[in-house]
Order: structure tokens, then C-alpha cells, then sequence
């Protein structure tokens, strides 16, 4: 009797995987775990440069690859996009490897969100009104109140009360901020000053589940705007619920299915969306490669609202990692 080839998997991280991925080095640590106890057959890459990498893909063989990184970098703090960045996706498609998540292209266009606004909105898909301004250009007039942010940023990074601008010279100080600190690009939006909603979306085709999570925080907890500064993320502060209003729900849901399809997202992505002063929802970002802290990371939250199971919030996190692999098993049929 034949048996069934168990899959195996090459994990990859590096110094930017906080910063660009779904945790540090202890998160990717207790998701290989986790993916060993369902059977899989799990090596884990720590690479800080292309080079690396090609050699860990020789020395580890492996079915499917699933990288926390976007790119090669001894960033650890922010993303920082560097233009002459090789990318993992790039170097897994120039050599035909199948791997978990979007294709290069659609990773690029995501991490940078001026972009991704640019392509929803070609697609008819709600976005705020949008402004990129790059360093040394000058400011043009803009409608106010805007908020400002940096383009290629996630985690909440460069984000605080003062992102909220008012007037002129708010806006100029805040994009001058941009410039000068993060060295990148400035993303003026629309104030959006409703709630904010946080979607998960797993697996393609007929399976896929588009799973919508109402973001709350403790009033308090807010200094002068309602906004998700660094400091309000993760358990304790910040409440995920599903909405109860089944209008928002289904708002939502067919939001985010218009803004993933238009930009190709594949096995797993997560969408945020906020309230604009009319009263409906728009896509604020879409994250290629969401946190997979356990139990405090949205995505494995927001599972657990939708598949609660007896064992608890580790199990279910097990089983989260589980439709994710298989989503890119079944798309590389594997």
C-alpha cells in the first residue's frame, strides 16, 4: 500500500520579518511548531541577504515555501522599502517554486499603498481620496481635514494624533515628518473619522471565506482623534467583534471581495477598512503578509470569532495555518 507523501515546507524570516511579516523570530518559531503538529514537515530559514536564501532553497528542499519577508533587509524597525530591493517572490518565480500567499506583483503593489489605491480605484472599488507626495516635491492645495501617513509602512508606523491635519501648515509639517524620519514617500488621505473594521481573507475560489471584524478600543484609551496609533494594537486595548449590524456586515463582505479580486490576492490577506463622514465604508489598506501572532495578531482573532473549537485558541490558530497551506496546495495542485 502506498502512503501519502507528507508536504513539506520552508518557513522563511529575517531581521525585517516584525516589521514586514507576521512576527519576530519566537512567532515564526511557534508557527513552524504549530505546523509540525499538523503533520506537515516544517524547516525554517533564517536568511538576511538574496544569497542566503538561494542557499537555503538548495539545502532545504521543500514543496511550498511561506516567507514572513517581502524583501531582503537588516531593517527591523520599519519596512523602508529600498528601490533596489530583491524581492523573495521575484527569486521563488524566476526559479518555478510554488509558495503561499500573492504573486510578486500584487506584493509590490500592496506594500505600497498609494499604488494600491490607484489600482481599487481603477477597479471601482471605494478607497479615500488619495495624494502621494514624494520627497522634495512641493505641496499642492488639498482639501482638509487629511490625513497623512507614510506610503510603504505597516503596524501602525508613523501614525499619531498628529496624522490628523487641519490645516496647512499641519499638513506640511506632518509630510516634512514623513520625509525626514522615514525617508519615503507621503500618503495624504481623506479624514475618515467613522469606525474602522479589520477583514480576513482565506483561500481562493469557491472555498474562500471573507470573514469581517469590528476594531474597538477603549474610548479612553484615544488622545484627541479616534485612530489606531502603534500603542493601541494587540490584546488588552483593541477588541475585535463580528459586526452586528448585518447591513456592515454585508457591506463589508462585498467590499472586501471587490478589492481582493482587483488586486489578485491569493491564500491569505487582511483588509482594513474605515467610515467616512458619509456614512460608508472604504479600503484604507490590504496587508500581503498579516500578523500571525497567536491569539494577539487580528487575523488568528478574527478566526477564532468565526471557528471557535473546544481546544481552544491554539488549536484554532493550528487549524487558521492549516487552510492557508492548504489553499496554496490545492492552487499549486500539489
Amino acid at each position: 500500500m502506498s502512503k501519502t507523501k507528507i508536504l513539506s515546507l520552508l518557513i522563511v524570516t529575517g531581521p525585517g520579518g516584525d516589521a514586514q511579516g507576521w512576527g519576530d523570530l519566537s512567532v515564526t518559531e511557534t508557527l513552524c511548531a504549530s505546523l509540525r503538529e499538523a503533520g506537515y514537515a516544517v524547516q525554517l530559514a533564517f536568511v538576511r541577504t538574496p544569497e542566503e536564501f538561494i542557499a537555503a532553497l538548495r539545502t532545504n528542499p521543500a514543496d511550498l515555501v511561506w516567507s514572513c519577508l517581502y524583501y531582503f533587509t537588516e531593517k527591523e524597525d520599519i519596512i523602508g522599502i529600498d528601490p533596489a530591493a530583491v524581492w523573495v517572490s521575484d527569486l521563488l518565480e524566476e526559479r518555478g517554486m510554488p509558495y503561499i500567499g500573492p504573486s510578486a506583483q500584487t506584493m509590490k503593489n500592496l506594500i505600497l499603498k498609494y499604488t494600491t489605491h490607484c489600482l481599487m480605484r481603477k477597479r471601482g472599488v471605494a478607497v479615500p481620496e488619495h495624494h502621494l507626495i514624494n520627497i522634495g516635491e512641493d505641496i499642492p492645495e488639498l482639501p482638509l481635514p487629511a490625513f497623512v501617513k507614510p506610503n510603504g509602512e505597516s503596524r501602525s508606523i508613523g501614525i499619531s494624533d498628529a496624522s490628523v491635519v487641519n490645516t496647512r501648515a499641519e499638513l506640511c509639517q506632518q509630510v516634512a515628518r514623513m520625509h525626514r524620519e522615514l525617508q519615503q514617500p507621503a500618503l495624504v488621505e481623506d479624514y475618515l473619522p467613522g469606525e474602522e473594521y479589520t477583514v480576513l481573507m482565506l483561500g481562493n475560489g469557491p472555498r474562500q471565506e471573507i470573514l469581517p471584524g469590528k476594531v474597538s478600543v477603549d474610548e479612553s484609551c484615544y488622545g484627541r482623534y479616534r485612530i489606531l496609533r502603534s500603542d493601541l494594537r494587540g490584546v488588552g486595548k483593541t477588541r475585535i467583534s463580528i459586526p452586528e449590524d448585518p447591513a456592515r456586515f454585508a457591506e463589508a463582505v462585498a467590499l472586501s471581495r471587490q478589492a481582493t479580486e482587483a488586486l489578485d490576492c491569493l491564500d491569505h490577506v487582511r483588509l482594513d477598512l474605515r467610515v467616512d463622514a458619509q456614512g460608508k465604508l472604504r479600503v484604507i489598506e490590504i496587508n500581503g503578509i498579516p500578523g500571525l501572532k497567536p491569539v494577539k495578531s487580528w487575523s488568528p482573532q478574527i478566526y477564532s470569532l468565526y471557528h471557535p473549537v473546544p481546544g481552544g485558541p491554539m488549536l484554532e490558530y493550528r487549524h487558521l495555518l492549516e487552510k492557508i497551506v492548504c489553499s496554496a496546495r490545492e492552487r499549486w495542485q500539489l
